[in-house]
């Protein structure tokens, strides 16, 4: 296994910690000199906040643990491709490199705002990208019954 796999098992993990607790599932690692800084999950529903993404909480505790805002060495790992909110924050905080598993057709952000991200990041998905889909999809063919 490849790191980039093993960092998105983690995300998984995380996703299906969100899964637990009624959440959206879709989880988030960030990565620092091959050390894992911070992982979150959606929170959207327990903390009434539509901006209690992953990748937000992700960020915030990433930013906390280096103790500055620009998280210029790490690698943000994410179940699912951000929206564009997410992508925003993720371009401000700097993060040069996302790693997402699957892509959102409906709400990610290459389809709405491509050039989010810091103008030298990079971003690659299809990362466990079955796993990813599936998990979104067990989850929204459950809710509507």
């Amino acid at each position: 296994m490849n790191a980039d796999e093993k960092y998105m098992r983690m995300a998984l993990a995380e996703a299906g910690k969100a899964l637990a607790a009624g959440e959206v599932p879709i989880g988030a690692v960030v990565v620092s000199h091959d050390r894992v800084i911070a992982r979150a999950h959606n929170l959207t529903e327990t903390l009434c906040d539509p901006t209690a993404h992953a990748e937000m909480q992700a960020i915030t505790m990433a930013a906390s643990e280096l103790g500055g805002k620009y998280l210029q060495e790490c690698t943000l790992y994410v179940t699912v491709e951000p929206c564009v909110m997410c992508a925003g924050a993720i371009g401000w905080a700097q993060v040069p490199r996302v790693v997402y598993g699957c892509a959102d057709p409906k709400r990610g952000f290459q389809l709405y705002a491509p050039r989010a991200l810091h103008p030298k990041a990079q971003a690659e998905g299809g990362i466990l990208e079955e796993e990813c889909r599936q998990l979104m999809q067990d989850f929204f063919r459950q809710r509507r019954g």
